[in-house]
């Protein structure tokens, strides 16, 4: 179960983003958006398959820690969290994606280009909404804004990163986290930067909690790399070792590849082929295990993880909000294989 502080806002949070997708004409981008956020099937229905908000409840979250009122968060905390699905959005048409959260992607029904166009919606809604932060105070709003701007333009280079990676096996481990630490840790550093920032803490407080929400992104990477290995379909809702059928190189097999051996020339022979056969995919898992690839992963993640709690020790925030993030954090790295 997850824990309540992952959930209490959620309410409220999912209000604030319909109030602003409300704007969104015509009809057809209206519909592309409610249903890839989870409010309505294909037909138009009302529906409920949303994802876990993570991102808006750790912003609201970290403005509950800076000693804020948390629902001060909440046009920040709508606008991380649209910035995420527009990302979302771009990545299912590059990486060829046709489900996500057990349903049809939004390009296998409307297309690629119009998916694009819903995704760019989402972006151009995020930006409205930050500048919502504190009304009758621009100070915060513009920071916001800011901070928004930069972390998403750095998410942006990491996917850039990603794609290249795919091209080339010369990728080693430092460049890998140096690609996930912008592609997933910058858009988490945003979550917390802004609910501190809503919360109208200083800039070295911001400074802090941004820290330890780029760590908890590096980890939180990391454990999802994991998934895309060793876990079950009812966990992610793909076939087992999806990653592996699609040749992407996450952590497990950057580490294998960077490793002399047998192990690596296996891995690096089955991802060179055009299509990996099942074979295949029991090679490069057995190359896996004989290299304890996956206590390597796990022993990573919780070097991040704890490394973003260490970044919460501070007498500026609150005990109450530094527990309830890092009970969150917990639950989000405790997942099993």
């Amino acid at each position: 179960m997850p824990p309540p502080a992952l959930t209490r806002h959620r309410r409220e949070l999912d209000e604030h983003l319909q109030s602003l997708v409300s704007r969104v004409q015509p009809p057809v981008l209206d519909r592309m958006i409610r249903y890839h956020m989870g409010w309505q099937d294909v037909d138009g229905a009302p529906s409920d398959n949303r994802g876990k908000a993570l991102r808006p409840s750790l912003c609201m979250l970290a403005c509950a820690a800076a000693r804020g009122d948390p629902t001060r968060a909440l046009p920040a905390a709508a606008a991380v969290e649209l910035v995420h699905n527009f990302s979302l959005l771009h990545d299912e048409i590059q990486d060829h994606d046709r489900v996500r959260h057990h349903r049809p992607t939004v390009w296998t029904i409307w297309g690629e280009a119009q998916a694009i166009n819903a995704g760019d919606a989402l972006l151009a809604l995020a930006r409205l909404a930050v500048l919502q932060v504190t009304p009758g105070d621009e100070t915060p709003a513009l920071l916001s804004a800011r901070a928004l701007d930069e972390l998403t333009l750095e998410m942006v280079e990491g996917q850039v990163m990603d794609l290249e990676f795919e091209e080339t096996f010369d990728v080693d481990v430092a460049a890998y986290l140096t690609m996930i630490e912008k592609k997933t840790g910058a858009l988490f550093d945003c979550s917390l930067r802004l609910g501190a920032l809503a919360a109208g803490a200083s800039q070295d407080v911001a400074d802090r909690l941004g820290r330890s929400g780029r760590l908890m992104g590096l980890a939180f990477q990391i454990r999802d790399d994991m998934l895309g290995i060793w876990g079950s379909q009812t966990q992610t809702g793909k076939a087992v070792a999806a990653d592996i059928r699609r040749r992407k190189k996450t952590l497990p097999i950057v580490y294998a590849l960077s490793l002399s051996g047998e192990s690596g020339r296996r891995v690096r022979d089955v991802f060179s082929a055009e299509v990996v056969s099942e074979q295949g995919v029991s090679d490069v898992l057995s190359s896996l295990d004989d290299i304890n690839a996956q206590r390597y992963c796990s022993e990573l993640a919780g070097e991040k993880k704890d490394e973003a709690r260490a970044e919460l020790r501070d007498e500026k925030l609150s005990a109450k909000g530094v527990a309830e993030l890092s009970e969150v954090v917990d639950f989000l790295l405790e997942r099993h294989y």
